[in-house]
C-alpha cells in the first residue's frame, strides 16, 4: 500500500490486484472535473457530488484541489470519494470514507458494478445536525449513480 500526503489528509493506494484487469468496455468522464451541486437533501444534510477523468494520482490530486477550491467544499463535514484508474491492462482503485466510515466504498462498488475506469467520483456532505444512520449509505449510494448516469 502506497501513501500519500496532500492537503493535510493521508492517501491511501492499494497495491496492482491481479483479478481484476480492464478489457476495454468501461465507461469513462468526457471532462476532469463536473460538479452536481444539492442534489439530496435530508433532514438537514445536503449533498453534492462531483466526478471526473484521471489517469494518474496527480490527476486525483488536482480534482480534490480543484473541489476545494470553494470554500464551502473544503470546509464540507465530508468529502468521500473513491477513484478507478486502468493502467497497462489492470485497474487500480483507491478510496478515503473522510470520516464517513464504509462511505468510500458504497462509491467504490458502483465504479465496480457499472464498470467505470479512469474516474474519480466525490461525494460531499454537509451535516445538518440529524444522524441519518444507515440512510447515509442510501444517499452516497444515489448521490453516486446520479453522476455515473450522466456518463
Amino acid at each position: 500500500m502506497t501513501v500519500f500526503s496532500f492537503l493535510g489528509y493521508n492517501y491511501y493506494f492499494m497495491p496492482k490486484q491481479s483479478t481484476q484487469f480492464d478489457f476495454g468496455d468501461s465507461r469513462t468522464p468526457r471532462s476532469s472535473f463536473t460538479l452536481y451541486e444539492r442534489i439530496i437533501e435530508d433532514r438537514g444534510s445536503k449533498y453534492s457530488v462531483s466526478i471526473g477523468l484521471v489517469k494518474s494520482r496527480l490527476d486525483i490530486e488536482t480534482f480534490l484541489k480543484t473541489l476545494k477550491t470553494k470554500k464551502k467544499y473544503a470546509k464540507a463535514t465530508h468529502n468521500t470519494w473513491a477513484c478507478r484508474i486502468s493502467k497497462d491492462g489492470a485497474i487500480y482503485e483507491s478510496k478515503l470514507d473522510d470520516g464517513e466510515t464504509g462511505a468510500g466504498m458504497v462509491i467504490l462498488r458502483i465504479l465496480q458494478k457499472e464498470s467505470v475506469t479512469d474516474c474519480v467520483v466525490c461525494v460531499t456532505r454537509w451535516y445538518g445536525g440529524v444522524k441519518l444512520m444507515n440512510d447515509r449509505f442510501k444517499h452516497v449510494q444515489n448521490a453516486t449513480k446520479y453522476a455515473v448516469d450522466q456518463l
